[in-house]
């Protein structure tokens, strides 16, 4: 059972994994960053508050993330073969991953910089500082822990997601536990799996969490 194929196997689904969680994760961000940038600065109070955007942006943020991510993944498969020209693999799960996330990752950006001193905006609002500016220069910077601690949040999820999109041939470890360890019986593999997702949790997070506590100029 355990021979150099299946062990082989395993460290391609790694591989698989981590490719589809890392390159998930930065498409997801491309998405999600400025959505919840904008849920900041056109909320009230923020510093180009437009409640009509504002309410737009959020609606649309909490309708896209009550669908539940199975749904997801196989209602825009047309859409996953336009993009990738496929629908099986994890290169595929990299499309409907990234959509499912990017409004989860809007609402953990919006959080975190939510938590910076109003009063440094309005310090940097009274020198004159732009709407950019402040993003870029005030808001950004000081979220920067709390950011990296949603990071984690964001990566973690989209890691149990793509452990999901093994029941549509997405690839990765998910694939593997599901084409061998439920269909097959050989609950070994199965706990194996498992235990490797776990791994790969532990190692994002302590990432993260080390990067966090770097960027943090309070300690």
């Amino acid at each position: 059972m355990w021979d150099e194929a299946m062990l082989r196997m395993m460290l391609n689904g790694i591989g698989e994994t981590l490719y589809m969680v890392a390159v998930s994760t930065f498409f997801a961000y491309v998405i999600g960053l400025p959505l919840g940038i904008m849920l900041v600065v056109f909320a009230p109070g923020g510093a180009r508050p437009h409640p009509r955007a504002y309410k737009i942006l959020d609606v649309a943020v909490n309708l896209a993330r009550s669908i539940p991510f199975i749904i997801l993944l196989i209602a825009i498969l047309p859409f996953t073969r336009a993009v990738v020209g496929t629908t099986i693999g994890s290169t595929a799960a990299i499309v409907p991953l990234a959509l499912s996330a990017a409004p989860f990752i809007a609402r953990l950006v919006e959080s975190s910089l939510k938590e910076v001193d109003p009063g440094v905006v309005e310090a940097a609002q009274s020198m004159g500082a732009t709407t950019f500016q402040i993003i870029r220069k005030v808001l950004l910077p000081e979220a920067k822990p709390s950011l990296l601690v949603g990071g984690a949040i964001a990566a973690t999820t989209i890691l149990g997601y793509s452990a999901m999109a093994g029941f549509c041939g997405g690839g990765g470890l998910g694939d593997i536990a599901i084409r061998f360890g439920y269909y097959r019986y050989q609950y070994d593999v199965m706990l194996v799996t498992l235990v490797l997702n776990v791994v790969v949790v532990q190692i994002l997070q302590g990432i993260f969490m080390k990067a966090s506590r770097k960027s943090d100029k309070r300690k």
